[in-house]
């Protein structure tokens, strides 16, 4: 299963992290156990089913919540 890492603009708060986090969870093809926002680095990596859904259905997401995304990166395993 891909892994990936988004970079975010600066997160201002910890309640931010929360509705990326929940966000992102609830997306079918996301592994809803390995989605962690990291507040002070201001990055999501999560585990998805590439057959399923794709980083930029992630990023809209995210970006749809008003947060705005600097950069991705994916790895196979």
């Amino acid at each position: 299963m891909p892994k990936a890492t988004i970079q975010l603009e600066t997160l201002t708060c910890p309640s931010c992290s929360q509705k990326i986090e929940s966000a992102t969870k609830s997306l079918n093809g996301v592994e809803k156990d390995s989605v962690k926002v990291l507040f002070n680095s201001s990055k999501v990596k999560f585990d998805f089913d590439a057959d399923k859904i794709s980083v930029k259905d992630v990023e809209k997401a995210i970006t749809t919540l008003g947060y705005e995304v600097i950069k991705s990166q994916v790895k196979d395993k």
